[in-house]
């Protein structure tokens, strides 16, 4: 018995439904095409505050959104969100540290499923051009580049912790003694990598447990001279531009903090140039430093997505043209901003590994 036109022309309409909507099925599982068909997944979770300008940049959104996702993501202390039990009792769905020794401290906390280093970017020490150049003459730091300084890690906090004036230093013209201003280690991940960094100096190798109380108590000494430190690089940055050398002659920070306040208003930092007055924002670049890897841990199966999206060539060029952050393997993008050219070396030659999770969390101990 042969089918009339009718049926067979339902017949093929039928099918071609069921492969049209098998189809999409099937497509939905592309990160892009969901992100075109409107089923965008939020994410919830928490992020170092260096990072918050890139994650709430347009450029972000719209790209992100390309692959389908959205972020919900808090301001919170790379050590905080890492352990402290109000922020993981709120479950959330992704951390975004700055620091790779925290993804083991976060592992006892947390169950991460996968973890990968998004961005790079050195330990610096924010200054201003009279006191960089009083550096220079004491022989504790040199210019390299156009605009920015290498300095002698541990002669500097052995100038700090001697209380030494910057007289006494050779510069005459600067008034009071040097001074040095960092993020709470225990909250912020800037001063957890400073902290090791500075133990690591004074050991005169990367501090174990087996050395370490021969420096703690100076590792110590070092950060209570501080006094007040805020618990988020961002804050610390914004207010090291904000009250200017007098308050702010030295201050830890990322490399890319600059480089993001330069790019986000060039007429504001054409102003500043084209003034040219007495003191103007430099990066002081430690000899050795300590790379500030940036991973993202997820804790969600969904999260996963956010991982494989933020390493695309899409949001790694944003990140880098928008933000001043490295790539994952440390190197500058390929198109610099000519604002900021010559203003960060191409590469970091000496870079000081980290101490172990369980040494930095006596030194954070200690600190507390």
């Amino acid at each position: 018995m042969s089918l009339s036109r009718r049926s067979m022309v339902g017949l093929g309409v039928l099918g071609a439904s069921v492969a049209v909507t098998g189809g999409v099925v099937l497509m939905r599982d592309n990160p892009a095409v969901r992100g075109i068909l409107g089923d965008v997944t939020a994410l919830r979770g928490y992020a170092g505050g260096e990072k918050m300008a890139f994650i709430q940049n347009p450029k972000t959104i719209d790209a992100l959104k390309r692959f389908g996702l959205a972020l919900d993501a808090e301001r919170a202390g790379s050590v905080e969100m890492s352990r402290d039990p109000q922020l993981l009792a709120t479950k959330p769905q992704f951390l975004w540290p700055s620091s790779s020794p925290l993804v083991e401290l976060a592992r006892r906390y947390s169950k991460i499923l996968k973890d990968q280093v998004i961005f790079n970017s050195p330990i610096v020490i924010y200054s201003w051009t009279p006191f960089a150049d009083g550096l220079v003459r004491a022989g504790l730091a040199k210019k390299s580049g156009a605009h920015y300084f290498i300095v002698d890690a541990k002669g500097l906090i052995e100038a700090v912790l001697a209380r030494k004036a910057w007289k006494d230093l050779g510069a005459q013209d600067l008034y009071g003694t040097i001074r040095m201003i960092s993020t709470d280690p225990n909250k912020s991940n800037s001063g957890f990598m400073f902290a090791g960094l500075a133990a690591n100096l004074l050991v005169g190798d990367v501090v174990s447990e087996s050395n370490l109380q021969t420096v703690l108590p100076t590792v110590v000494e070092l950060f209570r001279g501080m006094g007040y430190k805020p618990d988020s690089s961002g804050k610390v940055f914004d207010d090291y531009i904000a009250s200017g050398p007098g308050a702010s002659p030295l201050v830890v920070g990322y490399e890319n903090q600059l480089v993001e306040w330069i790019i986000a208003d060039p007429d504001r930092w054409q102003r500043v140039v084209s003034a040219g007055g007495p003191a103007q924002p430099v990066a002081m670049y430690p000899t050795p430093t300590v790379y500030s890897a940036h991973p993202l841990l997820a804790i969600d199966p969904a999260a996963n997505r956010l991982i494989d999206a933020l390493t695309s060539p899409e949001l790694q060029s944003i990140g880098w043209r928008d933000h001043g952050f490295r790539g994952p393997i440390g190197s500058i993008g390929a198109d610099t901003d000519p604002l900021i050219r010559g203003r960060m070396p191409t590469q970091i030659s000496a870079v000081s590994p980290m101490p172990d999770i369980d040494t930095m969390l006596k030194i954070l101990q200690a600190l507390a």
